[in-house]
């Protein structure tokens, strides 16, 4: 039977789950009492959608509270064991899965480095997820999901596109990536069912969505979260784009005919301030990285010439020169994001970002201060991103979670590639998100 609006009474009862599983996921735990209040639904309707999620196993008791003078009342929330997400981070360095609970706790994880000039092999990629997503299930004794697993989200390099019946495809033009289906490649890789969500993001885009749900960016109507590791890139949330989006901010030029990028153009942000671009610029000006190590130890021993250790030696002129560069080049592109977007705050995440941490960080404000327009500048708030380096992987498994709470804790049948990186729905919780 079809409501007025032409929405059945499933779609009716289907709104009212989501709206209490949100509520509570958000904003909980809560007793009954209040969550009339909070979603706008009736009492009787309260208790009849309880009763349902109840009744699935998805509502958990939290304890209770005194109620004034009468019968203390129970505290619902999601109950954690209810589901299995996992979250996968297809990085520069490693591919890294986690599996994690519906609280986002995790409970197994997985990586595989990546090296090499075949590094970025799609064959290679999918192997290494397909074989981490089999090594979490069954590190948490799960070997076949278990019937829990909500779905999978993938954050990567690259612009992501929905193509029909192909699912997601990217295109990742530094990565050597043009129109890979990956979602395709990964469900037959990993033998999934059919109506389990897999759903690939910018991986730029699924950091911005860890970090404005529970990480530095709680609260802020707007943001701009920047990726800062071998590449460059960025996820800007604005309080007229809810969605948000991400951005291919490392190829914006920053000086014209300059250094080559990896993307072929001259010029580019990430052919200077990306970490792979800082080395080959500390080789060029005379500096020595260690023989054969990864880009994450290399970039770990520049930081530690240009800042050494009390009592371990003086600064290396050239490390701190190359840095000192580099922090220059990236406040100026910040400034950018800033004179666009005027976003509230800009936080640098990705692990070159952290690994450079707080010192490198001032001098980048000092840079962004001078090259931005002195209004957006003196509101935005520079800072390091909260979650560490598992915040990728973390924002990947929002992507499912957002869709399972979307459809009231039901598995939507192969839902369509979906853009949420703040919900609308979110905005009026975030400042409850996590305490």
């Amino acid at each position: 039977m079809a409501a007025g609006t032409g929405r059945t009474v499933n779609d009716l009862r289907s709104g009212n789950r989501a709206a209490v599983l949100r509520r509570l996921y958000f904003g909980g735990p809560l007793s009954r009492q209040e969550l009339g209040p909070a979603t706008g639904l009736s009492s009787g309707t309260i208790s009849n959608v309880v009763g349902d999620l109840v009744g699935d196993g998805l509502l958990e008791e939290a304890g209770t509270v005194d109620s004034d003078g009468g019968r203390p009342r129970t505290l619902l929330r999601i109950a954690p064991a209810a589901g299995r997400l996992i979250g996968v981070d297809v990085g520069e360095t490693r591919v890294r899965v986690e599996l994690f609970d519906l609280a986002l706790t995790e409970l197994a994880r997985a990586e595989r480095p990546m090296s090499g000039a075949a590094a970025y092999d799609v064959d290679a990629v999918v192997a290494h997820i397909r074989d981490g997503v089999a090594e979490v299930l069954r590190a948490a004794g799960e070997p076949g999901g278990d019937g829990r697993l909500v779905g999978i989200g993938v954050g990567v390099p690259g612009i992501v596109a929905a193509a029909g019946e192909q699912g997601a495809v990217v295109h990742g033009q530094t990565n050597g990536w043009d129109a890979v289906p990956l979602e395709r490649l990964l469900r037959t890789a990993c033998r999934l069912p059919a109506g389990l969500p897999v759903l690939i993001e910018n991986g730029a885009r699924t950091l911005g969505q860890a970090e404005m749900w529970f990480g530095a960016g709680r609260g802020a109507q707007s943001a701009a979260v920047v990726l800062f590791g071998s590449g460059v890139g960025a996820c800007l949330v604005t309080d007229r784009a809810e969605q948000g989006r991400a951005l291919e901010w490392g190829h914006v030029t920053v000086r014209v005919g300059g250094r080559r990028c990896r993307c072929g153009a001259p010029g580019c942000l990430e052919a200077y301030a990306g970490a792979a671009a800082l080395l080959e610029r500390w080789r060029e000006a005379g500096g020595r990285p260690p023989e054969g190590a990864d880009e994450e130890t290399a970039l770990a021993a520049l930081v530690a010439a240009a800042h050494p250790a009390d009592g371990e030696g003086r600064a290396d002129p050239v490390a701190s020169a190359v840095l000192a560069e580099t922090a220059e080049y990236l406040g100026a592109g910040l400034s950018g994001l800033i004179n666009l977007f005027q976003p509230e705050r800009v936080l640098v995440g990705g692990w070159a970002g952290l690994l450079l941490g707080p010192r490198f960080l001032e001098a980048v404000r000092r840079h962004a201060a001078a090259y931005a327009l002195a209004y957006p500048a003196g509101r935005a708030v520079i800072a390091l991103g909260a979650l560490g380096p598992d915040a990728v992987t973390v924002g990947a498994a929002t992507l499912p979670l957002a869709v399972f709470l979307d459809a009231g804790g039901r598995r939507e049948a192969r839902p369509r590639q979906r853009e949420v990186v703040l919900p609308a729905w979110q905005t009026a919780m975030q400042g409850r998100v996590r305490g």
